[in-house]
């Protein structure tokens, strides 16, 4: 069983930073993957960034990349999110997501077992 609580989330401007953090309970296997996804009202679960607990290899949807950056810390069970020159559209619910075998890849949603509550990030124009 994992435990998922994020913060950092907030209302900031355009074009400005947030970083968010995401404490896991429980134990991490070197199989896991730690994801974040996002979602706005209406929408389906979008997938952000995610990485393998095991070697660190990251993964980036394409709207994201070259702005944000996902870190884990294996020592401390965290994964966290820097958001850098946010946009509007980064409006949304951020989760954060255990997969313990990831059987649909690192970026599918269907493959995260574990969730957090999920924490909102608005981006003024």
């Amino acid at each position: 069983q994992v435990q998922l609580v994020e913060s950092g989330g907030g209302l900031v401007q355009a074009g400005t930073s947030l970083r968010l953090s995401c404490a896991a309970s429980g134990t991490i296997y070197s199989s896991y993957v730690m994801g974040w996804f996002r979602q706005e009202p209406g929408q389906e679960r979008e997938f952000v960034a995610s990485v393998t607990w095991r070697n660190n290899k990251k993964y980036y949807t394409d709207s994201v990349k070259g702005r944000f950056t996902i870190t884990r810390d294996a020592a401390k069970n965290t994964v966290d999110l820097q958001m850098n020159s946010l946009k509007p559209e980064d409006s949304a619910i951020y989760f954060c997501a255990t997969a313990t075998t990831a059987p649909w890849g690192p970026t599918n949603d269907r493959s995260f077992d574990y969730w957090g509550q999920g924490i909102q990030v608005t981006v003024s124009s």
